[in-house]
């Protein structure tokens, strides 16, 4: 990726998106856009919702990060330091997101905005095309995905509702709730329980526009992340991604192409967009795909 070189400085840019620059390998927005703000990340210490906590921090955020494996717990308190508190719990817990709301209202004495990316794959739980799911894959897949975002996103809402203050809440779907890959990609427990993301994020976007509160959505492609371990590492997916995702040289996805929307979701930077669904996919959802390029 080539240097940004901006001719009079951060103004110069458009307000939206803020000021971008290259810090020890890594775009990070530098504007304020998050300034004083607190966002909870569920799903935050690993992976896409890592690198989002850090790029929310570095856009001027305090964070609480909810994730429940030991490792990526204690990697990402190295990482975040003082500017976050992570929480070791169960996103699939009815209680867990009520209780990052509680320690962020705690410890930083403000709740704005939620981001929602806890889930995965459900294939080693018994996932996979509908006439091989098995019924504990469905209801593992469904939790893990649908249940979790619906147990958090309300955690929220009745945290702005019961303050009376506006906020964003930010969920994260896949381009497979709308833009199926049946060759490489065929869960479909997965991808129902990614498509329950988009009802759940536009309703309520309509239903609570009036309380000044936002929902929008993030789609991603294939994103090299531990969830997408089984397809990074398979030789053909790899090659029919360079057709599948043709951008940037045709490539898996990176967990920091996400950063710059999301901090812009969760500022006010977006305080006059709700209800969109936003695809970051290296032109999957418009581009064919070949098996074998």
């Amino acid at each position: 990726m080539r240097a940004l070189r901006i001719r009079g400085g951060a103004k110069a840019l458009p307000a939206a998106w803020g000021e971008l620059i290259r810090r020890r390998g890594k775009l990070i927005l530098m504007a304020g856009a998050l300034d004083g703000r607190v966002v909870v990340i569920i799903g935050g210490t690993a992976g896409l919702g890592l690198s989002a906590a850090e790029a929310s921090i570095g856009a001027g955020a305090q964070i609480v990060a909810v994730g429940r494996e030991d490792e990526s717990i204690a990697v990402a308190r190295a990482k975040l330091k003082s500017a976050a508190h992570v929480l070791a719990a169960d996103a699939t817990d009815p209680q867990t997101a009520q209780r990052a709301v509680e320690l962020a209202m705690r410890e930083f004495g403000r709740f704005d905005a939620l981001y929602h990316v806890a889930g995965g794959s459900g294939r080693r739980m018994g996932d996979g095309p509908l006439h091989e799911i098995t019924d504990e894959g469905w209801r593992k897949t469904i939790d893990l995905n649908a249940s979790s975002m619906f147990y958090s996103n309300r955690a929220a809402v009745r945290q702005f509702l019961s303050r009376k203050t506006p906020g964003s809440v930010l969920n994260l779907s896949s381009v497979l709730a709308y833009s199926p890959s049946p060759r490489h990609f065929a869960t479909h427990a997965y991808a129902a329980a990614k498509a329950t993301a988009i009802g759940l994020t536009t309703t309520c976007a309509a239903y609570y526009a009036p309380h000044g509160i936002r929902f929008n959505l993030l789609a991603p492609g294939l994103v090299d992340t531990p969830m997408a371990r089984r397809a990074a590492e398979d030789e053909a997916i790899r090659r029919y991604i360079t057709t599948k995702q043709p951008l940037d040289g045709g490539r898996i996805g990176r967990p920091e192409d996400l950063d710059a929307a999301v901090v812009f979701f969760l500022s006010d930077q977006s305080r006059f967009i709700t209800g969109q669904i936003l695809a970051i996919d290296g032109g999957w959802s418009v581009t064919e795909g070949r098996a074998d390029p």
